[in-house]
């Protein structure tokens, strides 16, 4: 299994509503994807920070999505709301428990 981490940046005051396009359209689409296996929003309003977690049974159907555009359109919801561009990475799950 796979996971891509996303950082992102929000503006000071906008967390509650990033995390309502989360919930009500991101999560939805991810929904969609081949491969997905789950999902986890993780929310700093401290720090004005988020990481989202997304798990996908192969490498390759983590990368699908970032190849066919699926990904920057997610992006695209909540642009409004980001100090910075998401930072995004990936990495094999090495235990889940």
């Amino acid at each position: 299994m796979y996971a891509r981490v996303v950082t992102i940046y929000v503006k000071p005051g906008s967390m509650d509503e990033g995390i309502n396009i989360y919930e009500s359209s991101i999560v939805p689409a991810m929904k969609k994807q081949l491969g997905f296996k789950g999902t986890t929003l993780l929310a700093n309003k401290d720090t004005n920070t988020a990481l989202s977690i997304s798990l996908w049974e192969t490498e390759a159907d983590m990368q699908a999505g970032e190849a066919s555009g699926y990904l920057q359109t997610q992006f695209a919801k909540a642009a409004q709301l980001f100090t910075a561009p998401p930072a995004n990475a990936h990495y094999e799950v090495a235990v889940q428990v």
